[in-house]
């Protein structure tokens, strides 16, 4: 038989990215690395909710899930229903997604539920074996024999992932199981670490450092030192062998969502081991929708109506009438009229216009749907709705025009035109 020992986890926010979206869940044996997407206030929100779904533990073995594989798919497909129905009732949340690699230590096994493009790979005889397939346009290319893995490691849209959690209602769950080995050391980790270094120089680092802890932080540091360009998430554990019949569980838990560069997690007993620390956090997580403020979601509070500061008038005309009685108070009177009419009409207007969507860029150069007209007078005719996980510089130059045209759609339709973006299709020229 075989246990999980020496568990580390690490992940660092990088060195292009302002927030983490990406989230953690460890408690021997169950291993979970999840990669958001969406933008800050939405990627993070997805992964987070993926893993607290783990936290429930798997499902107990019955008829309908007999087997490790069967009990961990079961716990992603939930996670997916979750994440999918809280983006279609929170709509600063709407498209948010996230990829998911889960490993259970399974007797003498590795149990392995897979969508997206995070990864899992073992280290055995000091040769490295990638356990997961990508689910990313680049993949399936190479698959079909029409990329070599050089072109795929440069290819522009490297980044699309053709599945991922939250985005339909139901999502294909990968599982398979490995046969594990005393010795063996596994990896977990987000497309931070691999988009950034090679396997060869993953392997060179684990053959190197038998410490899991300091092998955490090399690899964090090499990709940070070729780009950092994403988030980075890493997971480690050692196999060995126990004569003990159950998976033995020391307590070890560490679940986690990086915030503002803050971690937050709960600490349990034995917990500082896998941080490689003598006080890790001891704040107690929360996994909940961020509060959204005006600034963040784009928009703009009420205006101020001025109040004016002067003498009283005087009576005047030679009737002695009273002020206020006046022809010039009569035409104040019904110009203020006007005004409130057309304000209301233009409050009516200012709200349809919210059901109004098109395409463009946010000032980050990422593809982002805003919601409104793409003007501007005075301030802006639009806000952003939501940030999608594809650089413009990644779409073809002779596509930008047809993706960027500001054409205006519905919610429904301009999200399906991101999503069929990521997967590098684009609108036609009308």
């Amino acid at each position: 038989m075989l246990r999980a020992a020496d568990s580390v986890w690490k992940t660092d926010t990088g060195r292009q990215r302002r927030d983490n979206e990406d989230s953690a869940y460890v408690r021997v044996p169950l291993y979970v690395v999840a990669d958001g997407m969406g933008g800050a206030q939405a990627g993070e929100v997805a992964s987070a909710l993926a893993v607290e779904e783990f936290q429930r533990g798997l499902p107990d073995s019955d008829a309908d899930h007999p087997t490790a594989e069967q009990r961990l798919a079961a716990r992603v497909r939930d996670a997916n229903r979750r994440i999918y129905e809280t983006a279609q009732a929170e709509r600063e949340h709407s498209g948010m997604g996230t990829t998911l690699t889960a490993v259970y230590v399974d007797g003498a096994d590795l149990a392995i539920a897979h969508v997206g493009d995070s990864r899992a790979y073992v280290l055995r005889d000091g040769e490295l074996t990638r356990l997961t397939h990508d689910h990313s346009l680049v993949e399936e290319l190479m698959r079909r024999g029409k990329l070599t893995p050089e072109q795929a490691a440069e290819h522009p849209q490297r980044s699309i992932i053709t599945r991922a959690l939250g985005i339909e209602p139901d999502v294909e769950v990968d599982t398979w199981t490995y046969p594990g080995r005393a010795g063996d050391v596994v990896l977990l980790c987000s497309d931070g670490l691999t988009s950034m270094i090679d396997e060869d120089q993953v392997a060179q680092v684990l053959r190197s450092e038998p410490d899991l802890d300091r092998a955490g932080e090399r690899l964090i540091a090499a990709a940070n030192e070729a780009g950092g360009r994403d988030n980075i998430t890493v997971v480690l554990f050692r196999l060995v062998e126990t004569e003990d019949e159950r998976q033995e569980d020391p307590g070890e838990t560490v679940v986690g969502l990086q915030r503002d560069d803050e971690l937050i997690s709960p600490r349990e007993p034995d917990a500082a081991a896998a941080y490689g620390s003598a006080d890790p956090p001891t704040a107690q997580m929360t996994v909940a929708p961020p509060v959204i403020t005006r600034d963040q979601t784009g928009s703009r509070p009420a205006p101020r109506l001025a109040r004016t500061q002067g003498r009283p008038q005087k009576k005047r005309g030679r009737r002695g009438r009273e002020p206020g009685q006046g022809p010039l108070f009569k035409l104040g009177a019904a110009l203020f009229s006007i005004a409130v009419v057309l304000f209301l009409f233009g409050g009516g207007g200012y709200l349809a216009t919210r059901e109004l969507f098109f395409v463009g860029t946010n000032s980050d150069g990422i593809v982002t749907l805003y919601s409104g007209l793409p003007y501007d007078f005075i301030v802006p005719f639009y806000e952003q709705s939501y940030v999608s996980g594809l650089p413009a510089s990644e779409v073809p130059k002779a596509d930008r025009a047809q993706l960027f045209n500001h054409d205006l759609h519905s919610q429904t339709q301009a999200i399906a035109i991101i999503r069929q973006a990521e997967l590098g299709h684009y609108p036609k020229v009308k």
